[in-house]
């Protein structure tokens, strides 16, 4: 008897030994392309490689991540560059720890039809926004590389109706779409857009998906082994990627239709090949821009944490 005692003992303290590490992950929203680095490092094992056990959530609001993740509640949370730079502005204790898109994604869009051939165009034209604030920044920028003040366009908050109310004539233009899917949405609709992108209009680059984690916890070796895996992944997509798909479908079937799949193919050149790796003068030149704007007060220069394999 006592030595089956100790055979379990020794079973129960060899499990806890090889116990994978856990990480709670907030995405931003539901599980579209712009997370299928995280998806198919979860789906293909990469985390499981680096014994971790990583948990996604799916939140119905962006700020939700960046909220638990300051308070304790969650280990890391998926993001976007300028909101990273408000949170920090707003006193959040919360730094970047890898990158995921490294590239805008955002734009502003017209219909071909429209007869919108440049931003000058836009004068007197009704421009469609979802969220104030930096989308607000980004339009005042696009226009005045067109020459235009913004009262030389009325903005309509359209929500998350960024495709239709362009499709039904409510507004000209729309600035928050993304370039991966809104035209894509058009295209598939009939009837096809056109983008103007920030980055060519006098917004500096910037990340657009990123991964924060509190600024005490930034260095914990769970989250390096996580870079990792996201590196991983991403080797994997950009070799594989109709079998990198085929992962990412399998983790909800309701992802496997024809405009997540063209989402899919945009979103490869514009991942992160080197999760960990950061450009600190490449944040701090968008920070002083957002600084220049009045969208933060001031410029942090410990925003960025690097984390790298």
């Amino acid at each position: 008897m006592k030595s089956v005692f100790f055979v379990v003992l020794l079973c129960c303290q060899s499990a806890a030994v090889f116990a994978a590490d856990k990480i709670s992950l907030v995405l931003d929203w539901f599980v579209n392309p712009v997370h299928s680095q995280v998806v198919i490092a979860q789906q293909k094992g990469f985390f499981a490689a680096q014994d971790l056990e990583v948990t996604l959530s799916e939140p119905t609001d962006a700020a939700t991540g960046a909220k638990l993740v300051a308070a304790g509640k969650a280990d890391l949370s998926m993001t976007y560059q300028p909101q990273l730079h408000q949170y920090r502005d707003q006193g959040l204790p919360v730094v970047r720890v890898s990158t995921m898109i490294a590239t805008p994604l955002n734009t502003l869009t017209v219909l071909k039809s429209s007869g919108i051939e440049k931003i000058a165009d836009l004068k007197g034209k009704k421009v469609g926004y979802s969220v104030a604030g930096f989308e607000d920044t980004l339009l005042r920028t696009l226009l005045a590389e067109g020459g235009l003040k913004p009262e030389d366009v009325e903005t309509v908050n359209v929500n998350w109706s960024i495709s239709p109310s362009l499709m039904s004539g409510q507004v000209d233009a729309v600035i928050g779409g993304y370039r991966n899917f809104e035209l894509h949405e058009l295209e598939l609709a009939g009837k096809p857009g056109k983008a103007f992108f920030p980055e060519e209009h006098g917004v500096p680059a910037y990340d657009e998906m990123i991964v924060i984690a509190r600024e005490d916890q930034a260095h914990d070796d769970r989250f390096r082994r996580f870079n990792l895996a996201l590196e991983q992944a991403t080797q994997f997509m950009l070799n594989h990627p109709d079998e990198a798909w085929q992962s990412f479908v399998s983790y909800k079937k309701e992802l496997d239709d024809e405009i997540h799949h063209l989402a899919f193919k945009d979103t490869l050149p514009r991942l992160a090949l080197r999760p960990g790796a950061s450009d600190n003068a490449r944040y701090q030149r968008f920070a002083e821009f957002l600084q220049r704007n009045g969208v933060i007060g001031k410029v942090d220069k410990d925003a960025v944490s690097t984390v790298e394999p």
